[in-house]
């Protein structure tokens, strides 16, 4: 926010009222979930919770206990611990097919000024812990969030931060190779790629480490933003390995990088690839998409009938030389306060409370995948969905010569009749 130049209109500023934390609370809390159970009486509580996260097989979404290791691990180093399960209706022909997903969310270990080398050992050493609870407390699947090896540096525009770029076997793989082996887990690592075999250009990439800790494939970004301080393609353009799902032990999932959440046809092609469950790791800020954070995912589980997992860093992250955004706003050394609230949406338009927004934090989740194909049956969306139709329009719009399918009133610039 710009600051006033006229101290009338900064004093009136002051007093305006906030409940954005400076912290990056809400009014001292660190979710609205929190807020709302706090502050509320149990019955008004439980009907509003209905309505924010709905209901999963018609009952509200049950928690689950988790191991002592992991809870120790959660107070000693301080992170956000919940967990939840998503059930399915039970079927005469197939077992529950029960996946349990886990997702951090994290901010950066050391300050922005540090020696590259030392902020990766920090946000390595920091995430330790965070993942041995995930592995203790069994499971499957886990995924980091965007970029979760560095800073998210590149709006500074400065090029000197793509020093943390690394190929799909470096550092960073290596290093989650010993606890997908450990913990016969699948991990799912986005970082900035260098691509060695392509003259060295840098893309952001997920990589998909298979729970024998080998390198199962690789998703690039598809979609990326220009918009306020995020103008990425100073060091990545737009991806070029289409939508691919990855048929891993635990079930076939795909992985929508940040931005692409925005793109209702990135989320669907994903679908029509087969994914069950759609990572979403990300890097965002308040001002920017907070109130689209909820939405987005949750439209997307429901339209395409699969699992969403959405995750964001948290913390605000100081840049030594202050950069512009092209929009008006003076020069700062930060994007704003990324607000963290990692959540899962399910395909029956339930979802779990988010985690805090200005803390390190797990998500644990039990999804029985058979719930993706029991709401397509149910709400019919694929069988209804007409794609014939949008591909002829879509053909269409491509073209160079494309004119709208416009109907105007032939009265419409008639002044009477």
């Amino acid at each position: 926010m710009e600051k006033s130049q006229n101290g009338e209109a900064a004093k009136e500023e002051e007093s305006k009222p906030s409940s954005y934390g400076g912290d990056g609370s809400i009014c001292g809390y660190d979710s609205l979930h929190r807020l709302l159970k706090d502050n509320l009486n149990p019955h008004h509580f439980q009907e509003v919770n209905r309505l924010l996260t709905g209901l999963n097989c018609g009952k509200a979404l049950e928690s689950i206990d988790l191991p002592e290791s992991a809870k120790a691990l959660s107070v000693e180093h301080g992170f956000d611990l919940q967990a939840f399960h998503f059930h399915a209706d039970k079927e005469l022909l197939r077992e529950p097919r029960v996946v349990r997903v886990g997702l951090i969310q994290n901010s950066i270990a050391l300050p922005t000024t540090a020696h590259f080398s030392d902020q990766k050992k920090g946000i390595f050493k920091k995430l330790k812990p965070i993942i041995d609870a995930a592995g203790s407390s069994g499971v499957n699947i886990l995924c980091l969030q965007e970029a979760w090896t560095m800073p998210f540096a590149f709006c500074t525009r400065e090029k000197r931060w793509c020093e943390f770029a690394e190929p799909v076997d470096g550092e960073s793989t290596e290093f989650l190779q010993s606890f997908a082996l450990k913990y016969n887990m699948v991990i799912i690592s986005p970082i900035l790629e260098r691509d060695i075999n392509h003259g060295e250009v840098i893309w952001n990439t997920a990589v998909v480490i298979g729970n024998h800790g080998n390198i199962i494939g690789k998703h690039r970004k598809n979609h990326i933003p220009r918009v306020g301080d995020f103008n990425e393609s100073t060091y990545y353009m737009e991806g070029n390995t289409g939508h691919p799902v990855f048929e891993t032990a635990f079930g076939r999932i795909a992985i929508n990088i940040c931005y692409g959440r925005h793109h209702p046809l990135n989320w669907l092609a994903f679908g029509l690839n087969g994914a069950e469950i759609v990572f979403n790791p990300s890097a965002t800020v308040g001002e920017l998409s907070e109130p689209m954070w909820p939405i987005e995912a949750r439209n997307a589980a429901i339209a395409n009938s699969y699992y969403v997992a959405s995750i964001n860093r948290v913390g605000t992250e100081i840049f030594p030389n202050a950069f512009t955004s092209g929009d008006g706003k003076p020069a700062h050394a930060d994007f704003g306060h990324f607000y963290g609230s990692s959540h899962i949406s399910a395909p029956d338009a339930s979802c779990t409370p988010s985690l805090s927004r200005n803390r390190d934090g797990l998500l644990i989740t039990d999804m029985n995948l058979n719930l993706c194909r029991q709401v397509k049956d149910r709400w019919g969306f694929r069988m209804t969905s007409r794609y014939d139709l949008y591909a002829e329009t879509f053909a269409r719009y491509v073209k160079p010569d494309f004119e709208p399918q416009v109907i105007s009133d032939p009265l419409l610039h008639k002044k009477s009749l």
